[in-house]
């Protein structure tokens, strides 16, 4: 063989992070509901699985529970995920038995018809379906398309005081009840992967780490945030907290080569060919260089992505928090956002885990990002 080849082939030697155990926790995790602001049975899951690799924890008043290494230390590192994910609320109960909803989160609307939903009351969990009018029956000139107005939920009730009975009532939340799986050996799939695969992957970190009996000459804070998706809620309350020297936040972006999406506006973007670093007014320079420089020296595949502004993730709420803190982000590629099959790559999982757990290796202890010194 030439060594032209070798060279090609060594470069397409992947790293497996995950282990078996590890993949039994990530689909209990993705399979347990935690809707924006009800995120907390997910949250002491995942503190339950990150205590073995921790020195210390704490939760804060609206559930965003965060791991402590070296917690005396004074210079402070954070990675971050959120954990909750989109759902919907009860909003009214017509006289017939029938629900109608509003958004808790970015749901969409479409996919909504002929779902299949857990009701979350007091009494227990409650199913449900979205109906939607047979075929047959649509047989206007321009079909009505799902939207706000006219989807609605069936319990199998024929009044509102039957719904009520079983503990329906406006406000009560409402979750997809689709599951984890994985697809052709190559893709995790299922609901809430935006961003329960962040506060799985940051885990994952914290484990290399006590694994590999790596000792850090900073405190380093995992941080699993709640409400991103009403607008990184979470993150600006415990940003404040902490106040951390440097964030590093994961979360997920569109995988731009299935169809229907415009690669001159959202850019080209792959599942299965790497992390994905942002450049963005919120995204320090200084501290994405170091991402990239340890993405190249540890042979890890990434991908660059622009975004206009803001990066719409929990980095802008650390980065323009306590008066700026150097902040970056790494993005898991996703297919199918905002719906019940969202698609990640299992090499992508590793190589996100890979980045985040080398470039911390990178930081030096009390490292001064500044442009300007």
């Amino acid at each position: 063989m030439s060594k032209k080849k070798e060279d090609k082939k060594a470069e397409k030697k992947h790293h497996p992070v995950v282990t078996k155990k590890s993949l039994e926790f990530f689909e209990k995790y993705i399979n347990n509901p935690s809707p924006t602001g009800f995120e907390w049975t997910g949250q002491q899951l995942w503190l339950d699985y990150l205590k073995p690799y921790i020195d210390d924890h704490f939760v804060d008043n609206y559930g965003t529970a965060v791991g402590i290494i070296n917690p005396k230390a004074e210079y402070k590192v954070v990675i971050e995920a959120h954990a909750d994910e989109i759902s919907w609320f009860v909003n009214y109960i017509t006289n017939d038995g029938l629900i109608y909803v509003i958004r808790n989160g970015g749901s969409d609307h479409q996919i909504a018809p002929s779902k299949r939903v857990n009701i979350h009351t007091d009494k227990g969990i409650v199913k449900a379906v979205f109906g939607w009018p047979a075929i047959h029956t649509r047989n206007g000139e321009k079909e009505e398309t799902p939207t706000l107005k006219n989807i609605f939920l069936d319990c199998g009730c024929t009044s509102k005081e039957e719904v009520e009975k079983l503990g329906i009532h406006v406000g009560c939340v409402i979750t997809y009840e689709d599951e984890f799986m994985v697809l052709n050996d190559r893709y995790y799939v299922g609901r809430a992967l935006d961003n329960r695969a962040g506060g799985f992957m940051i885990a994952e970190v914290a484990r290399l780490l006590k694994e590999n009996k790596k000792k850090l000459p900073f405190g380093l804070y995992i941080v699993n945030s709640v409400q991103e998706e009403i607008g990184l809620r979470g993150a600006e309350m415990i940003a404040d907290r902490i106040k951390p020297n440097v964030a590093i936040v994961t979360d997920v972006t569109h995988d731009t080569t299935t169809p229907m999406i415009n690669k001159i506006t959202q850019g080209d973007l792959s599942c299965g060919k790497g992390p994905v670093v942002s450049y963005a007014p919120a995204v320090h320079t200084n501290l994405n260089k170091l991402l990239i420089e340890t993405a190249e020296k540890s042979e890890i595949p990434f991908q660059r992505q622009a975004s206009s502004r803001s990066t719409g993730t929990d980095t802008d709420a650390f980065a323009y928090s306590n008066g700026g803190v150097f902040s970056a982000l790494i993005s898991l590629p996703l297919r199918y956002m905002h719906t019940t099959v969202e698609m990640i790559h299992k090499e992508d999982v590793d190589n996100v885990i890979r980045l985040i757990y080398e470039s911390l290796l990178n930081i030096k202890e009390g490292q001064d990002f500044r442009y300007i010194k």
